[in-house]
């Protein structure tokens, strides 16, 4: 059976989403797995897909990136899933851990996509901080101030605290702030 699974990491991402959910159907993936969650965070939709995999199974997915976070994250993953005897298939590469070769691609591309995202980072830190000296950076705006009176009017219909998180995206601490703190939230200098 061919289970896919397709994640973004935001939820501005919908048509990137999309696409993948289209190429999984595209191939027959008779299972589909989905989410807009970051890398780094809680990832439900892979923990559901990579449970659901039994032996003679394929996991496929469209990018690499969008299935671990590192290369020892991947390691862990492919373990698994070689332990579990369940094949793994990157549409982009043309990569299939079915054969010898697939498995050296994938340890090979793994490596090179956490080196290009070790990269990335470098750079952005070095954009920021330039940004900064020169007084053009101030950060990304705050939005949960913005989103107070939605947060109080789905409470009164009552809507449980964490379904709000989900509906809003602000994490379960924020709309706890907001809720249990006479405070007001205010961007911090």
């Amino acid at each position: 059976m061919l289970i896919g699974y397709a994640r973004t990491s935001t939820l501005d991402q919908k048509a990137g989403l999309e696409a993948q959910i289209e190429a999984l159907k595209a191939l027959s993936c008779e299972r589909l797995y989905s989410e807009q969650v970051s890398s780094v965070a809680v990832r439900d939709a892979l923990r559901e897909a990579l449970a659901f995999c039994r032996e003679g199974d394929t996991l496929v997915v469209t990018k690499l990136d969008r299935l671990a976070r590192s290369v020892r994250h991947l390691g862990d993953i492919v373990e698994d899933l070689e332990r579990r005897k369940v094949g793994l298939r990157v549409l982009d590469l043309g990569l299939d851990t079915g054969n010898a070769t697939g498995k050296l691609m994938l340890n090979v591309l793994g490596s090179v996509a956490q080196f290009e995202r070790e990269m990335m980072l470098e750079r952005q830190k070095e954009g920021i901080a330039k940004a900064k000296r020169e007084g053009k950076y101030h950060g990304r705006k705050p939005t949960a101030p913005d989103m107070i009176a939605q947060v109080k009017t789905l409470l009164t219909e009552g809507v449980p605290k964490r379904r709000i998180s989900q509906i809003t995206g602000l994490s379960e601490r924020t709309v706890y702030r907001m809720v249990n703190d006479d405070t007001p939230l205010q961007k911090v200098s």
